[in-house]
């Protein structure tokens, strides 16, 4: 299996000027790449590929020797693919008729991490055995930086990162033949209704809460936002409270990654099926449409509960969760299905009768045909484990 381990860096001053010089370096790489493209395209029609700017940084390198000659060749080739990949990604949308969302140039807040592609190719993971009991990752141009390394780094070490979140700096490795850690069977299968009210809802009635982390945090950052407002663009004090703003960010991602983690391990713990709703969550929180009316505006659309209602989707995380329980089920051995949510919820769980008028509040369930009364999201994930069970049987079969 593949694997990438995240662990924190502890840079010296030094170090810290490096990597931010590093970091610099790259990002203008990468802008003038984007503009190679467009200028030659729009000047000769001719498109320009990664071979092409790849082939040119020797001499980039050799006409810049204390800037972009200072780093690793692999890296910045590294930076140069990932410029062609948001081309490639740009055409597969127009090809599809979607939103094509041309590649734009990286501002220094939208350009946060470098990689390395190879171990031992201008980076080299745990490179100091002179120190036993401390673990050390070594780039280019910025030396042997120390790791604070909370777990243990299994398989083959493949590829390195290094991002900045805030004023924390990270170091991301990406390993290969990652043996699995497979959970004893339990013989059980559960299915699992997502919500707002409730992180989620297992068929067999158990809740598990929805902290709302960026609920619990909105106090200090409308204050930070306010008072962002209040300092002069391109002060000290306005990037002061800019990296307070973003490590409060950080701080409610860290609190629901963890979270996400710890619901994944005890639906994994107890059960060897897990069945969920295959969710489009992009979709889901939309802005609501528009609605014209005949004299030149707009009817009302109900956009401000809209609003309040892709807020909490988002602050639930549900795309976060699902992620973790899905590379988990792989490395426990646990299989995991993901099934249409359509109907899931207004479904009667014992006569299969389906009707809106069948779910009464966020909370209770009670069908119109057979009068059964339950709670609303424990009948929900009653039909996906179903739904979920009649998809492996017909995969089987």
């Amino acid at each position: 299996m593949r694997r990438s381990f995240k662990f924190r860096l502890r840079p010296t001053r030094h170090q810290e000027i490096a990597l931010t010089a590093c970091l610099e370096d790259h990002r203008q790489l990468y802008n003038a790449a984007l503009e190679h493209r467009r200028t030659v395209y729009a000047k000769a029609g001719v498109t320009v590929r990664y071979g092409d700017q790849s082939a040119e940084l020797k001499h980039i390198r050799a006409d810049d020797p204390e800037g972009q000659g200072r780093w690793s060749f692999s890296s910045q080739q590294a930076t140069l693919r990932r410029l062609d990949r948001a081309f490639a990604a740009f055409f597969r949308r127009v090809h599809l008729g979607r939103a094509p969302g041309f590649p734009r140039f990286k501002g220094r807040s939208r350009f946060d991490t470098v990689e390395w592609p190879k171990d031992g190719d201008g980076c080299r993971w745990n490179s100091q055995p002179c120190h036993p009991t401390a673990t050390y990752a070594r780039f280019q141009g910025v030396g042997h930086i120390r790791v604070h390394q909370h777990r243990r780094v299994s398989g083959t070490v493949k590829t390195m990162s290094v991002k900045r979140e805030g004023d924390r700096w990270f170091v991301i490795v990406s390993c290969d033949d990652v043996p699995a850690a497979p959970l004893p069977a339990t013989g059980d299968a559960v299915g699992i209704d997502l919500g707002v009210a409730w992180l989620l809802t297992t068929s067999d009635g158990k809740h598990i809460p929805n902290p709302r982390h960026l609920a619990a945090s909105a106090g200090r950052l409308a204050a930070a936002q306010q008072e962002l407002t209040r300092k002069q663009r391109g002060s000290g004090r306005r990037r002061k409270t800019v990296t307070r703003i973003a490590a409060l960010h950080a701080k409610v991602g860290r609190q629901r990654l963890d979270y996400a983690h710890k619901a994944a391990n005890l639906l994994l713990r107890d059960h060897d099926l897990i069945v969920h709703e295959a969710l489009q969550i992009t979709k889901m929180t939309r802005r609501a449409r528009p609605k014209p009316d005949d004299e030149g505006g707009f009817l009302p659309n109900g956009a401000a509960a809209k609003a309040g209602l892709n807020r909490s989707v988002l602050d639930a995380g549900w795309g976060v969760f699902l992620t973790i329980l899905s590379y988990k089920a792989e490395s426990a051995g646990r299989e995991l299905i993901a099934v249409n949510p359509s109907g899931t919820s207004r479904t009667c769980a014992q006569c299969g009768h389906s009707a809106a008028d069948n779910r009464v509040s966020q909370a209770e369930f009670r069908c119109i045909a057979c009068g059964q009364a339950a709670h609303a999201d424990v009948n929900a994930a009653i039909n996906i484990l179903r739904a979920g069970l009649a998809l492996r049987q017909a995969e089987a079969a």
